[in-house]
C-alpha cells in the first residue's frame, strides 16, 4: 500500500482543519498532509491523493491553488486516484457554492485521473452546477462548516469509509 498525499488550500484555517480529520480518520500512517502553498511540487510522489480545497469570494479557486495551477495544468495523473473535498457556505454563496472543488476536478480529470469518492448533494440546499458530478452527486466530498458544523465529523468518517477500498487501505 502506498501513502495518500493529502494537498490542501486553506485562508481561514477551515480546510486546513478537515484535512487533518480525515487524515487522522484515514490513519496518519497512511496520510500525508501537505500545504499546496509550499508542498505542490511534492504531488508527483504519490499514485493516491486526496486535494482539498475552499471556494473564495464569489466562485474563485483559493488563491494557494490558483497560484500553483500552472503547475498542476503540465502534470500527467494517469494511473492516479484522486479524491477531493471541499470546503463552503452553500447559503451565503448558493449560485458559487463549491465552485473551487469542480474547477480542480476538471484540471485533474483533464489530466487523467481516476476519481473516487462522489459524495450525494442530499441534506445540501444550493444552485451553483460546477461542483457536481450529477443531479445527485457532487465530484467529492461537500463541507459547509459556517451551516452545518455539526454534520461535518459524521460527513468525514463516512467518506473515508467510502475512500478506503479505492485507496487499498
Amino acid at each position: 500500500m502506498s501513502k495518500i498525499g493529502l494537498f490542501y488550500g486553506t485562508y481561514t484555517g477551515i480546510t486546513g482543519a478537515v484535512a487533518e480529520k480525515i487524515a487522522r480518520e484515514l490513519g496518519h500512517d497512511n496520510v500525508e498532509l501537505h500545504n499546496i502553498s509550499t508542498d505542490g511540487h511534492l504531488m508527483n510522489n504519490y499514485n493516491n491523493l486526496i486535494i482539498g480545497t475552499s471556494t473564495w469570494s464569489i466562485g474563485e479557486l483559493q488563491e494557494d491553488w490558483n497560484e500553483f495551477m500552472p503547475q498542476l495544468q503540465e502534470m500527467d495523473f494517469n494511473g492516479k486516484t484522486v479524491a477531493l473535498f471541499g470546503t463552503g457556505d452553500q447559503y451565503g454563496y448558493p449560485d458559487t457554492f463549491l465552485d473551487g472543488m469542480g474547477m480542480l476536478y476538471e484540471t485533474f480529470q483533464f489530466r487523467g485521473a481516476r476519481f473516487i469518492g462522489f459524495w450525494p448533494t442530499v441534506g445540501y440546499d444550493f444552485t451553483s452546477p460546477l461542483p457536481l458530478l450529477d443531479h445527485d452527486h457532487f465530484v467529492g466530498l461537500a463541507i459547509d462548516e459556517d451551516n452545518q458544523p455539526e454534520l461535518t465529523d459524521i460527513r468525514i468518517k463516512e467518506w473515508c469509509k467510502l475512500l478506503r477500498p479505492g485507496f487499498g487501505l
